[in-house]
């Protein structure tokens, strides 16, 4: 049995990580590739980000530290298939990353000038687009990932059009893209055109996120809240149905709109 060590570097995380892979090592760990990682992935990264929120609500980063930590084996794993198949380690990982924080802050290791945080972003962009050769506003469109949450993305795309002026003029204008969009929407649903309503309800969708940028508003944080407040407010309805001696499944939708409403007023509780 190898000793243990009361304090750990990078170097001893990678050799840990090999050790895990070897041959003798763990079970679960060498069989993993890949493929069978992705979704592990996103889930370790969702997990830091609801670290980062109770961080932000309590001050406790003890939660962050330890997702960061999950993030990080994710990546040594990763680099580690990739070394014994020949193709890239860990080194070189850190090699092109490093490379690409240097070559796209050239207001930091170079010469050009960027004052604010706007500046800096804006040639960040012109930087990958140079790297990446894109020729067209559609190819840096087609490479904003398609794994990403699908209101994310939508939002991406949006920013880049509206770079170039393909926009509204103002929430008021978007706004009323949302409204034609529900129209339409209903309209297919009277038809009963399943198709169709999968298509105008993904314009219907992209038209909310296009207004929630013009509204500076995150429509991610937002729809969690909302579901948060949900939740709340459901949580409210059924117990206060069981303190009277009923039970949701045998009350009217109006009896539970009575209670939804009973709620809504409430100021002592967190809905």
């Amino acid at each position: 049995m190898e000793d243990k060590k009361t304090v750990y570097s990078f170097e001893d995380f990678k050799h840990i990580m090999a050790r895990l892979r070897a041959e003798d090592g763990c079970p679960w760990d060498r069989v993993q590739t890949h493929q069978s990682l992705r979704d592990g992935m996103l889930e370790e990264a969702y997990e830091v980000v609801e670290g980062i929120d109770v961080y932000q609500e309590t001050g406790d980063d003890s939660n962050l530290c330890e997702e960061l930590g999950d993030v990080l084996m994710h990546i040594v794993l990763h680099a580690r298939i990739a070394e014994e198949e020949g193709r890239f380690t860990m080194d070189d990982v850190i090699q092109g990353i490093s490379e690409k924080m240097i070559h796209r802050h050239p207001h930091v290791f170079g010469t050009v000038k960027a004052d604010t945080p706007e500046q800096v972003l804006d040639n960040w962009e012109a930087i990958k687009q140079e790297e990446k050769q894109e020729e067209t506003l559609t190819q840096g469109m087609r490479r904003v990932a398609k794994s990403l949450p699908a209101n994310i993305r939508a939002a991406k795309v949006q920013k880049k059009a509206a770079k170039v002026g393909f926009d509204f003029e103002d929430y008021r204008q978007a706004a009323g893209k949302v409204t034609e969009e529900l129209r339409e929407v209903l309209e297919v649903a009277e038809k009963g055109q399943p198709e169709d309503v999968f298509e105008e309800f993904g314009d219907l969708m992209f038209s909310v996120l296009n207004l929630s940028r013009f509204l500076d508003v995150n429509a991610e944080n937002a729809l969690t809240n909302a579901t948060e407040k949900f939740i709340n407010r459901f949580e409210y309805i059924e117990g206060t149905a069981e303190k009277r001696g009923l039970r949701l499944k045998h009350m009217t939708i109006d009896e539970m709109d009575e209670l939804w409403n009973e709620v809504k007023h409430l100021k002592d509780v967190d809905v």
